[in-house]
């Protein structure tokens, strides 16, 4: 026995040593092969270096973007705002934040940096994706001022190259200058002093550490991190900015703690004075581009972007920016509410109109607006149901429920008593909606919602969408209207989901393809449940909570309205065309009473009536099986129903065993049962094995 036991752990032993030496051997390789590459790069460089880099740069030439039959519908180019400084007028706080943020290790290295790329890589294989980057700012710097943006080995190894002679000709001090007076922030500014005008009305020498710090995570995503555009995700990158600063030594902890809460005082946003058509999709397309290829890429190498909009769609949606009222006039002098308009193509994904709010702003609610969706969030607890043995004719008792101290009601404020699935959605009913997510769990709708492309609930934490109140949209962030449509697009695609796409291909100066883009899809419901679910939302609009957006075709769709009256929605479909309408202030305060089946869907329906008036009338397809053995009636929960003072007394025996029968249920569908953090999907239903995904997208 001992011989074997010793036997077995000196194999263990081997296989262990051997699995260390091929590791150890696999970093040497890697390692050689880079030190290798780097030493020719160096003398390539040598012998073919440039007098002065800092004079170099390829000429500029306009990037052109067209519809998806080829016409042109914008010429981007930069409107450059570009004010040089010398370093010396460069707070330290601002360049230690740019360090700090960017290449911690910038002082240190040679303009590569073997430690960041091994971290990078690191970091992106356990991410299974592209989470970080290994350029140093002088890789950067190479890169935005002397290359194309192509994602090539050529032109990495170029930029290798340049990195490497641009330490050899200039001081750290001289390279920081030139990257800080290079880089793109946004609003047609380049470089800190006009960054530092356009967001702060002052000169660069003047800022102090909060607005250092904001200033410094801009270039991650300038239009997206810009505070004029996006004050709260702004916010939330000084604060990455404001950790990184503590975790390299520049700021103290209490000094990065205080600044995170300071306020940010900014120059009030210009209005835009064009009103050009498909401004918030242009801006949109644009912004895209620059995160992957780079500001230069995109307003002065000439690219030709090749999009999936529709004008005569886009001008339709355009068109129903007049119906919105005009309650008010907000600080920044626009007009409140405000609305969005996304139709997607369900079969490819192809976004062919979208719309961002009145025109006069660059705040893209339709990508950008994180809101509450209301009962627009309810199909997704219905199709959940279907999913898992519920047919639209599945009984469901409205009536009084308590949990744990939460009381739902219907907005009728009534009860209805015994109702079938399908009436529940045609009437939006909130107590059965409830129900059946207790029954089934919330973790499930949630997976479904994921898996449609729903990337922003919060599943961790002391404040999380994991209770049942998201059942009825109650959640912890909200939805964007571009992905809750192209969510609902899954449902007029017969269960399978499409990502949605805004760009077809992209192609360079030269005619070379940068990229093409082919749809993403993958099945998340069965062809059965999606035309089931179809069917009880066509009842919606015929006549329920949507008659408002009868079109005089088949259409389904659904409303939706939060309980203060602050956001209101509508979002349905075609066989061929999803869209959907967000109305609200950009405050976050109270409409005048308008509610999802109202103005929302008015809006709808003056929409796709225009957008599907050159295209025949169809019926949904799809199968429908049989619903025998399905669920007939769903029991309530004796535990929570709420009884009238009058009802009697049943039999205490009789009861004891219907509790000790349904203890194990009850302990399941318990929304404060959270001992499993992170929940298997639904065992025969889902598509795909795993559970309520964690950042998915």
């Amino acid at each position: 026995m001992d011989k074997r036991s010793n036997a077995s752990r000196q194999k263990r032993s081997a296989k262990s040593g051997g699995t260390v030496k091929r590791v150890i051997l696999g970093f040497g390789l890697v390692i050689m092969v880079m030190v290798t590459g780097i030493g020719c790069g160096f003398l390539t460089a040598s012998m073919n270096t440039k007098p002065d880099l800092a004079n170099d740069i390829l000429p500029p030439a306009s990037s052109q973007i067209y519809d998806i039959n080829g016409n042109e519908i914008a010429n981007v180019h930069a409107a450059e705002n570009r004010r040089p400084v010398k370093i010396a007028q460069v707070p330290r706080q601002l360049q230690d934040a740019f360090v700090a943020v960017e290449d911690n290790r910038f002082y240190e290295h040679s303009g590569v940096d073997p430690r960041g790329i091994a971290r990078a890589l690191y970091t992106n294989i356990r991410g299974h994706g592209v989470a970080e980057g290994g350029s140093t700012i002088t890789q950067q710097l190479a890169k935005n001022a002397y290359l194309t943006q192509e994602r090539t080995l050529t032109r990495k190894v170029q930029e290798v190259f340049l990195a490497l002679q641009l330490e050899r000709q200039y001081t750290k001090k001289e390279i920081l200058e030139m990257y800080l007076n290079q880089i793109y922030f946004g609003q047609g500014a380049y470089g800190v002093q006009a960054a530092a005008q356009t967001y702060f009305g002052k000169d660069v020498e003047d800022l102090d550490l909060n607005e250092c710090a904001m200033l410094a995570g801009i270039p991650k995503s300038p239009n997206y991190y810009s505070p004029l555009n996006n004050l709260q995700a702004a916010q939330e990158r000084k604060a990455i900015v404001l950790d990184q600063m503590e975790k390299y030594g520049y700021i103290s902890r209490s000094t990065a703690e205080k600044t995170k809460k300071e306020e940010m005082k900014l120059v009030k946003p210009v209005q835009k004075s064009d009103t050009n058509t498909a401004s918030y999709f242009i801006d949109y397309v644009t912004q895209k581009l620059i995160d992957k290829y780079g500001a230069d890429a995109v307003y002065k190498e000439g690219l030709k972007i090749y999009t999936t909009l529709d004008m005569d769609m886009q001008k339709a949606a355009e068109e129903t920016v007049s119906k919105l009222p005009t309650y008010k006039t907000d600080g920044n002098g626009l007009a409140q509410p405000q609305m969005a308009l996304v139709a997607i193509d369900p079969h490819n994904g192809y976004v062919k109109a979208m719309v961002g709010g009145r025109g006069n702003d660059q705040f893209n609610r339709a990508t950008m607006a994180v809101r509450q969706p209301g009962s627009a969030f309810k199909p997704f607890v219905f199709i959940a149901a279907l999913e898992n043995k519920f047919t639209p004719n599945t009984v469901i008792n409205d009536s009084p429920i308590d949990i744990n101290g939460w009381r739902p009601q219907n907005s009728s404020g009534n009860f209805s008593g015994k109702v079938t699935l399908r009436e529940v959605a045609r009437h939006s009913m909130n107590v059965p909606t409830v129900k059946i997510a207790q029954k089934l769990g919330i973790d499930k709708p949630i997976y479904y919602a994921q898996e449609m492309g729903i990337s922003t609930f919060v599943l961790e934490g002391p404040a999380n969408d994991r209770q049942l109140a998201t059942s009825l949209g109650g959640m912890t962030k909200g939805v964007t209207p571009l992905e809750i449509t192209s969510a609902y697009g899954t449902f007029a695609n017969k269960g399978v989901h499409v990502d949605p796409v805004v760009i077809v291909k992209v192609l360079d100066r030269n005619g070379k393809v940068l990229e093409q883009n082919e749809p993403k899809q993958r099945s998340v419901v069965s062809e059965n449940s999606a035309a089931e679910l179809t069917d009880m939302l066509e009842d919606v609009i015929k006549k329920g909570t949507g008659t408002r957006a009868n079109i005089g075709r088949p259409a389904a769709g659904k409303s939706g309205t939060t309980s203060n009256y602050n956001d209101a929605w509508f979002v349905g479909y075609t066989p061929d065309l999803v869209a959907g309408v967000w109305v609200g202030n950009d405050d976050n305060t109270p409409t005048r009473g308008i509610m999802g089946g109202m103005l929302p869907a008015e809006i709808w329906q003056a929409f796709m009536k225009k957008a599907t008036a050159q295209t025949p009338a169809k019926n949904f397809d799809g199968s429908r099986s049989s619903n025998y053995g399905g669920v007939g009636e769903l029991e309530d929960d004796k535990k929570q129903e709420l009884k009238k003072p009058d009802t009697k007394k049943k039999d205490d025996k009789k009861d004891a065993d219907k509790k000790d029968a349904k203890k194990g249920a009850d302990k399941k569908s318990d929304p404060n049962n959270k001992q499993n953090n992170n929940p298997a999907a639904p065992p025969v239903a889902a598509p795909e094995p795993g559970g309520v995904g964690k950042g998915r997208n």
